[in-house]
């Protein structure tokens, strides 16, 4: 009797999904921001199709403050793998009086991101939008099943979620309901920075040790280079050099770092080892409120 490993069953279990969502929908797209957990749903849509193309757009939500090494990446790998890349832009809401941009010194356009998102879904006529959402990154990403079902509005009702037994999964719905899909929903941190390893995957360099000029706020150590961060004239005394990376990558305004000397993979899957804190424990949006999450994904967030 032949044995799998576990990063082959959540592989074989996440091309399965990526099929399902290919031959259940009329137009999907692969929401696609040049961090890691997009990049590794990205490869393995390019492992479930191969030797075709995708049959299915990148999509990313622009907001404007962006690390430049998250972009470079982003053009590359599109380019590298002949996807098409749609990109909805934060700035055009903004300038078309869609969304407000927010004020003050912990500004940030990560919430704004909801409206832009179902705007380009609308504009696109998408009518499912696959995710590099996992369980294990946060209590409201953990209740939502692999097809999630997404009302007229673009909003999610977590009391209301389908059943999905025996892997079956149902995509029907009403004109003008969406769904989003997650591939990556049963792996974790570990898993993504494993398979990574596993297939010698190119990553952004943000993700390895560097220097970079770090000022700690609120708990948080947050790049001051791409000068998306306002300081207040206290805090500009206490800008430092430090060696960071970064865990996760979002938006440049509240992705905070973390202090490592990891500069390989192998550093890096040691390290998530002893971790004691999540990934999402680095993002300043999760810490506005304690359902803070589950309040944008209601809204319609990614």
């Amino acid at each position: 009797m032949s044995s799998i490993t576990h990063l082959q069953f959540l592989e074989s279990e996440a091309i399965f999904i990526l099929r399902e969502t290919a031959a259940q929908f009329q137009k999907p797209a692969l929401l696609f921001s040049g961090g890691k957990d997009s990049i590794v749903m990205a490869w393995l849509a390019r492992k479930a199709f191969y030797p075709a193309k995708l049959p299915f757009s990148l999509l990313h939500v622009d907001t404007g403050h962006n690390f430049p090494e998250a972009m470079t990446y982003r053009d590359w790998f599109v380019e590298e793998i002949g996807a098409k890349l749609v990109v909805g832009s934060v700035q055009k809401s903004i300038d078309e009086g869609r969304s407000q941009e927010e004020k003050g010194i912990n500004a940030s356009r990560n919430k704004l991101q909801t409206v832009t998102l179902l705007d380009t879904i609308e504009e696109n006529q998408f009518d499912a939008c696959l995710g590099g959402g996992r369980r294990d990154e946060e209590k409201a990403r953990a209740k939502e099943r692999f097809f999630s079902h997404r009302d007229e509005f673009g909003q999610w009702d977590p009391k209301n979620q389908r059943p999905e037994l025996w892997n079956i999964f149902n995509g029907r719905k009403h004109f003008g309901e969406h769904f989003r899909v997650f591939p990556l929903s049963n792996w974790t941190e570990m898993d993504i920075w494993q398979y990574i390893r596993q297939e010698n995957i190119p990553l952004p360099s943000l993700y390895f040790s560097h220097k970079r000029k770090i000022i700690e706020r609120h708990g948080q150590l947050l790049d001051t280079e791409t000068g998306f961060i306002p300081l207040l004239d206290e805090e500009k005394p206490r800008v430092k050099e430090m060696v960071i990376r970064f865990r996760t990558v979002g938006d440049a305004t509240c992705t905070g770092a973390v202090e490592s000397t990891a500069s390989t993979i192998d550093d890096i899957v040691a390290e998530v080892a002893a971790a004691r804190q999540t990934e999402r424990g680095t993002r300043a949006d999760d810490k506005r409120s304690e359902t803070a999450m589950e309040d944008r994904k209601k809204e319609g967030y990614f």
